[in-house]
This record gives structure tokens, C-alpha cells and sequence, in this order.
């Protein structure tokens, strides 16, 4: 987890790739981003093999454009407030978008869907929250975004292998996509926690 720590070593990939994507708008990547996760949102809901490998594709394309937009934008001197201000808009959109396609569908609960999303979006609102009050953006905690990209990305691997009736016996039945959505549920509010107690402490230190 932390995955925002270790930016450092992502960037060795990504830079080249921005280098390379001078003269596209960074505002269009981060549309792009979100075209691809509605395209994700959509395979998770109609489910089966096929649909599985586009979502698997798709969540990866939208982590790597979801990176790149930010590159872009500090390589040609393009960022600004109304550009991170879209991004973490639909930022935002295509995680509920694609939490929601997975709730919805066949390997999904859609109460276990509210509750991650609900994490998500308190964790993220924590971190924006800080910026707000002049802290600076907060980034920090269990689970960012890349984190839940990543774990989104590997379960539904396992799900396509997995028995679509999930894991587990008894009447507690859960497929992978659904045990993803509990960590995002879990880790979602122990980061949205983190980023709150963080940010208090800062602020009376003032």
C-alpha cells in the first residue's frame, strides 16, 4: 500500500511516455482517463471473459493516463488550478463509475458497493480537505488512488480464473471484485481516518 511513496520509481516509465505526449492537452488525457473508465464501469457490469479482459485493459489504460495527464502538465508548463480541478472531478466520476459497474453486475453487492464508495470518496474529500484549509494536498494514508487501481487491476485477474459463484461456503459468498470492494470499503475510511487526524494535528500547530 502507499503506492504515492514511491513515485520516484513509476516516474522512470512515465516521463518518457509525457515526453512523448508534449503537444496533447493534459485536459484531454484526464477526459480520456475517464472515457476509459466508463468503458471499465460497463465490463465490470455485463461481467463474462471477455468483457473481464477489456476491464483488465482498461483499468490499466486509465492508471496510466490517470498519471500521465498530471506529467504532461508540469513538462510543458501547462498545469493549473482548473486543470486539477478537472482532473479530480473526474477522477472521482470514474471511480464511482466503475465501483458502481462492479456493484451492479453479476460479481458484485451493491451494499458493499455503497460502503466503498463511500470510502473512496471520504478519503479523497480528506485529502482535498486539507488543501482547502491551506495545508496542501494530502496524498498520505493506507490507500490512494493507485493503490486501489492496482488492487482493482490484479482482482479482476482473479476473477476471470475464479469460480463465478465466489470464494469462500456457507451462506457468506464473496468473488474477488467483491472482496476488493471490502479493502477499498476498509481502507478507504482507515485513510480518509489518517488524513483527518493528520490534518488536525497540523492545524494546531498553527
Amino acid at each position: 500500500m502507499g503506492l504515492e511513496a514511491h513515485r520516484a520509481v513509476a516516474d522512470r516509465v512515465l516521463l518518457p511516455l509525457a515526453n512523448r505526449l508534449r503537444n496533447v492537452s493534459p485536459n484531454a488525457l484526464s477526459s480520456l482517463a475517464f472515457a476509459v473508465a466508463i468503458g471499465a464501469g460497463l465490463a465490470f457490469y455485463f461481467g463474462g471473459t471477455l468483457f473481464l479482459l477489456l476491464a483488465i485493459l482498461l483499468v490499466f489504460l486509465n492508471a496510466i493516463l490517470d498519471a500521465l495527464d498530471g506529467k504532461v502538465a508540469k513538462l510543458t508548463g501547462r498545469a493549473s488550478p482548473r486543470g486539477d480541478f478537472l482532473d479530480h472531478v473526474l477522477d472521482r466520476y470514474a471511480d464511482v463509475i466503475m465501483i458502481g459497474g462492479i456493484a451492479l453486475g453479476r460479481y458484485g453487492n451493491l451494499l458493499i458497493g455503497f460502503f466503498a464508495v463511500l470510502g473512496v470518496i471520504l478519503a479523497s474529500y480528506m485529502g482535498t480537505q486539507a488543501q482547502a484549509v491551506g495545508l496542501g494536498r494530502d496524498y498520505g494514508g493506507l490507500m490512494g488512488r493507485a493503490d486501489r487501481l492496482v488492487i482493482l487491476f490484479f482482482a479482476t485477474w482473479v476473477q476471470l480464473f475464479a469460480d463465478p459463484s465466489g470464494l469462500g461456503g456457507g451462506p457468506l459468498l464473496y468473488t474477488p471484485l467483491t472482496l476488493a470492494l471490502i479493502v477499498f470499503a476498509v481502507l478507504g475510511q482507515v485513510t480518509a481516518i489518517q488524513r483527518a487526524v493528520v490534518s488536525w494535528r497540523r492545524l494546531g500547530a498553527t
